[in-house]
């Protein structure tokens, strides 16, 4: 009967070893501050008004898609861990004010965006709304995008191999396994690239191994162009 005992008592052990670090990790899920490092998500403007016209059957009447041009626009700052991330970290978020949001429209240009990227990953950062979005444009800021891609006037195709080489040229200090190139079936989407909490340019694997696998992607060009 001792015997039995033991094992049953080594088999609890061992099991509640194998979950401590779960629960290590439960323990600050979705604590506002308390995360790893940052995730700027560039979007590719006219690949996002392409796929929203296909949907709609029309041209889509958003600011982002209207007459003025966009290239790269912010689709959001987001706070990750190593592993996994959090979200909506204040429910209900504090409010957004309209200065604020008129503020950021020229990096996202779209109103809705901008609360919902508040409500899901600003809460998280533990910063206030202004303060979180004057970090949003210093990151962005920190980031050059490569020449070509400033005012494309004709759709280019491209690799995400190749977009990748091509950022790292234009950010010296970025790495290929410091960013993830979004895809959808036929055209670029975004450009993801990590960021410390100094927005310094950082490695991270579990973000760099989702990065678009497709042998080649069509960049289409900037509205008016």
């Amino acid at each position: 009967m001792s015997e039995v005992i033991l094992r049953i008592v080594l088999l609890a052990a061992l099991v509640v070893s194998s979950i401590a670090p779960a629960s290590a990790q439960d323990a600050r899920q979705n604590a506002p501050g308390q995360f790893d490092f940052y995730v700027l998500s560039l979007s590719w403007s006219p690949s996002f008004c392409a796929a929203t016209g296909e949907r709609s059957g029309k041209r889509a009447p958003t600011l982002q898609c209207g007459v003025r041009s966009y290239s790269f626009v912010v689709h959001g700052l987001w706070p990750q861990y190593d592993r996994g991330f959090p979200e909506f970290c204040q429910i209900p978020a504090p409010r957004l004010g309209r200065g604020i949001v008129s503020s950021m429209l020229d990096l996202m240009p779209a109103p809705h965006l901008i609360f919902n990227e508040w409500d899901k990953h600003g809460t998280c950062s533990g910063l206030a709304p202004r303060a979180y979005f004057d970090l949003v444009r210093k990151a962005r800021a920190v980031v050059k995008i490569p020449p070509e891609y400033v005012d494309l006037q004709e759709p280019l195709s491209v690799t995400p191999a190749g977009v990748e080489k091509a950022f790292v040229e234009a950010n010296p200090e970025l790495t290929p396994d410091g960013m993830a190139i979004g895809c959808d079936k036929k055209r670029l989407t975004e450009v993801r690239i990590c960021m410390s909490k100094e927005l310094k340019f950082r490695d991270c694997g579990e973000i760099a191994r989702r990065s678009c696998r497709r042998d080649h992607l069509i960049m289409p060009p900037t509205r008016g162009s």
